[in-house]
């Protein structure tokens, strides 16, 4: 499901060891991970274990985030305002500089995950931040001073993203060293619902502010943001042991090849990134046309398309929140196939919408497949978190990045393609379908026979 926002696998660099071997080492790596986790969570100071709400430095964590993805949300909207109304840019132009906020995922993604290992996670996040602060409060500074351009927009775009990178990297691998393992699905699910919270809200605090103050000057909200979020890690008192990699191992293309070969050798992960990259190549061939769909199809006027989306994003809100009782009841590593294949079969409501009260539909299935989406996300970065050695954890948070956002582009290439040709419904159960049907690579693999994730 998107990840937010996981076909061929891609053959490490080095020539591999026999699938046993890698196999029987990453277990024993695991084991050993989560055992280091435990013992690391022994230490921690009374009452943290009992409760993610009275964990402080969680709380640090997640409230700055939430601030952050608020902020996010904001500059979403407002670049490419302030691409269109105050520079003129054409549709062609705002097309490059949105292709330019994800460029850096396909050609730094493996090596920043490589990078990431090598250092402390909390110091690359802090460090990432700061440099947003700069990299977005230079547009709405430049507005003010009258030199803001169109190629400064572009370089923005691309220096935010490469920060996002090695950010997003480094907190999907920082997590477990401030939970325990059993304490993994509660934080990515609490983390998930802020994604969507964010996705809820974020629209309509960006265009309130886009017209209150104009499109540029809102991005100050997003740069003050980052401000309060390098004051939350900053507040952080665990401190991670800085993993010392071997002299023989610093070569980073070798380090990279190990990240990829760990993933693709695995044989739950290699299923799960399959999932992912299916699905995310489907969803994307729905939504590369779902705005034509609500206009030219369902006849919804422009205005309302906006209120249609912050409707389905309450799903998504409510995976996060219910992902960890979910996980629970059914099992932390069943949920993972259970998400997709069962609690995701509303998802198919949005292709049977019509004009009129029918309508209704759409955020229905949408709010089912955000919701279904964020409760298999928690769920896989939960698994992926816990069986993943810490030294490695970097290289794999990044190669899974790698391959499942590559088949975004792809998949909106081929939607546009197919909406012109066979019709745009038609396209739409596709689309779903195949969003649907990725749930079998996970139910054809261990995870069938698993209840819950082993924690020791």
């Amino acid at each position: 499901m998107p990840e937010p926002r996981e076909e061929p696998l891609l053959e490490p660099v080095q020539e591999p060891e026999s699938t046993g071997a890698a196999i029987e080492q990453a277990t024993e790596q695991a084991a050993e991970a989560i055992r280091a986790a435990a013992e690391a969570k022994a230490e921690a100071p009374p009452g943290t274990r009992s409760s993610l709400w009275r964990h402080r430095d969680f709380m640090l964590l997640w409230g700055g985030q939430t601030i952050s993805e608020m902020g996010s949300s904001v500059t979403q909207l407002a670049i490419p305002l302030t691409a269109v109304v105050l520079l003129g840019a054409s549709t062609f132009e705002v097309g490059l500089l949105t292709s330019a906020a994800t460029l850096a995922f396909a050609l730094i993604a493996l090596p920043a995950g490589a990078i990431v290992d090598r250092h402390t996670k909390r110091g690359i996040m802090l460090t990432c931040d700061v440099a947003r602060v700069l990299i977005i409060g230079s547009v709405p500074l430049a507005w003010a001073l009258g030199v803001l351009t169109l190629w400064q927009l572009y370089v923005v775009a691309i220096a935010a993203g490469v920060a996002t990178v090695f950010f997003d990297v480094s907190y999907q691998s920082y997590l477990p060293v401030l939970l325990k393992a059993d304490d993994l699905m509660d934080g990515n699910g609490k983390l998930g619902a802020t994604q969507a919270f964010a996705q809820f809200t974020g629209p309509g605090l960006g265009g309130g502010l886009v017209g209150a103050f104009g499109a540029a000057a809102a991005m100050w909200a997003d740069a003050i943001s980052y401000v309060v979020s390098v004051a939350s890690l900053a507040g952080i008192r665990t401190r991670e042991q800085r993993v010392e990699t071997p002299p023989g191992h610093r070569n980073l293309r070798a380090e990279i090849a190990e990240g990829l070969k760990f993933v693709v050798k695995h044989p739950i992960l290699r299923k799960i990134v399959a999932c992912t990259g299916t699905s995310n190549l489907f969803s994307s061939m729905s939504t590369a046309i779902e705005i034509v769909f609500l206009i030219r199809v369902l006849h919804v006027h422009p205005a309302y398309t906006g209120l249609l989306f912050a409707a389905s994003a309450i799903g998504g809100i409510a995976g996060g929140v219910l992902a960890g009782r979910l996980a629970r009841r059914i099992g932390s590593a069943r949920i993972i196939w259970f998400s997709i294949l069962v609690l995701g079969l509303p998802q198919f409501l949005p292709a049977l919408a019509e004009p009129g009260w029918l309508v209704i539909l759409f955020p229905l299935g949408y709010a089912s497949l955000f919701f279904c989406a964020v409760v298999y996300n928690v769920a896989q970065v939960s698994y992926r978190q816990a069986v993943t050695p810490p030294q490695l954890m970097g290289r794999m948070n990044a190669a899974v990045r790698w391959i499942v956002w590559g088949t975004m582009p792809l998949g909106g290439i081929i939607g546009g393609a197919l909406g012109s040709t066979i019709g745009i419904r038609p396209t739409l159960w596709i689309g779903f379908i195949g969003s649907w049907a990725a749930g079998f690579w996970v139910y054809f693999s261990p995870l069938r026979t698993m209840r819950d994730i082993p924690t020791q």
